[in-house]
This record gives C-alpha cells, structure tokens and sequence, in this order.
C-alpha cells in the first residue's frame, strides 16, 4: 500500500504517491494560489485528497508545509503573508477527521531534512544542518537522526536571522532577515524579476560579467548567513536544497569560496557542503518518512 504526499508552497503545492522505500510513483503540481487565503488552500487539499483515495488505497498521508508547525499535533503555529490565514490552521485534524487515514504534518524545511535523511544526500549521516532556498530561506537541524525542534517545536527558522540591521522589510513583519537577501526570490529580484533563477546562472556560465557579479554578490549574503549557523551548530555535513539547488557544485562552490574568507578556519575543518540529492521531491519524500518515524504519534 503507497503513501499520498503534498508539500505545500507558497507558490506551488507538488503532491503525488510514495512507496514504503521512498520510490515516487507519480507526482503532480499546481498553483498554490495563497492570496485567496486558508479557506480556500484546504479546499484545494481537501480535493487532491479525495480525488486518490477515489481510485486508490492510501496508507497515510504525509503533508510538508510551508510555515510553522507543532508536528505532534499537525498545527500551523505561524504563517508569513505569503499564506495568508494559515497560522492556527489545525491540518491534521482537518484531515484526519474528514478521511479517517493517519496524517501526519509538518514543517517543509523539517520534511526536507527528512527526506535527504531517508534516501538522499544526508542517508549516511547522523548530524547535519539542512537549509532550503527558495520563495525563502528554511532550516533544520538534524541531531542523532532526529530532528532538533526546540522547546516549541519550531527551532531552526535560519531565514530570519538579522544579517542587515535596518535593512528590507521581510515578509515576517522585521527588518534585515537572512531571507530578504539570500533566498531564490532575492536573486530574482536582484534583476528586477526579469530572469529566473536558472536563467541568471546560465547566462554567469556563459561569462556575461553583470550576472556573474550578481551572483557573487548573492552568494556572499548566503555565506555570511550560513557563517553564523556554523558557529553556533558547528556540523560537519550541510545539505542545501530547493529548487535552486539544481545547480550542483557551481553553487556550492561560490558559497564555499565566501566561506573561506569570512569564517574561522577551525570551523571549516571537515566540513562538507552538498546540495540536495532529492531536489524538489524532498519535502514530500520526507513527509511519508515522517509518517514512518512517527507512526506512533499518529
């Protein structure tokens, strides 16, 4: 019997169906269409859901979300405006009481982890940090092959870091956040939301010098924000995934270089930078790993 699995972006909502070993089977796409708000987004749900368990029989289904999420109870803690009306959702009831199949909920960065942790690029290791670029920046910290949640649940918010005092307004409602400057939708904007973020490495790759700056200036604010993560959590293996992550060992060696100019060499020692093996599947691999893991809290 297969899993159903939804990662729920503030742009888009990529679902599909997962076996016990993490094979996808299929998987789909659609606009997430966050501005018409939460009511509207579990219908949204509410429908890929019934339209699978139609013609299939699911085992469980594991949801990655966007936000803040008490992964116990499956509650969205907290929701920038890029979701508007998600925070105090309660998902997992919702679903569990309408289709009666386990669900389980949680942090979209938190189920990334997850799913590199299961068949990905962090399969073999028991401690990394995982950061996430896309619409923004995510974390998680995985100790022990667990992730470490902090006393609410919620540990691992990297995007909101200050690395700008004063600096842009974030969609969080404060100033200067790691985010604004160093996720995906932050090079886009660097050029005006003309290119994508793949349009801009390529045409570095062909040498045009104005990109190439671009993204050397975008990949310094990832370093100096990964610098303080370093620090404090001082791993040995970091994972960097989203979409951008597609780009391999270009990106990872621009912020590598960053890396070390502005870090102390002692924290550098040993360790390793890789993107995500999984790429855009990872949030949704990772929530049937969470089904899997936490089958008893279900």
């Amino acid at each position: 019997m297969d899993y159903l699995a939804l990662d729920i972006g503030g742009t888009k909502i990529k679902y599909g169906i997962i076996d016990h070993i993490g094979n996808i089977k299929e998987s789909y796409s659609k606009d997430t269409n966050a501005f018409k708000g939460s009511y509207y987004l579990l219908n949204t749900i509410e429908k890929i859901i019934n339209d699978y368990i139609k013609i299939k029989e699911i085992k469980g289904i594991g949801i990655s979300t966007a936000g803040q999420v008490n992964n116990n109870t499956g509650e969205i803690i907290f929701a920038t405006n890029a979701i508007p009306g998600w925070t105090g959702v309660p998902l997992k009831k919702i679903i569990q009481d309408k289709f009666q199949i386990p669900c389980y909920v949680d942090n979209d960065v938190n189920c990334v982890a997850l799913g590199e942790m299961w068949v990905g690029s962090a399969k073999d290791k028991k401690d990394f940090v995982c950061l996430t670029l896309g619409t923004g920046i995510g974390g998680a910290i995985v100790i022990n092959k667990e992730v470490y949640r902090g006393s609410k649940g919620i540990a691992g918010e990297f995007g909101h870091m200050t690395i700008c005092k004063g600096g842009e307004k974030c969609t969080c409602g404060y100033n200067g956040c790691f985010e604004r400057y160093a996720s995906t939708a932050a090079l886009t904007r660097r050029v005006e939301n003309k290119l994508d973020g793949k349009e801009i490495f390529d045409k570095a790759k062909k040498g045009e010098k104005e990109y190439i700056n671009i993204l050397n200036e975008w990949s310094y604010d990832i370093a100096l924000g990964l610098r303080n993560i370093i620090y404090i959590i001082n791993p040995s293996f970091i994972v960097i995934g989203g979409g951008v992550s597609a780009q391999g060992e270009v990106l990872t060696r621009l912020i590598t270089k960053h890396l070390d100019t502005i870090t102390m060499p002692s924290f550098l020692e040993g360790l390793r930078i890789e993107v995500s093996q999984c790429g855009n599947n990872a949030g949704m691999l990772g929530a049937v790993y969470g089904i899997k893991m936490y089958k008893d809290n279900i």
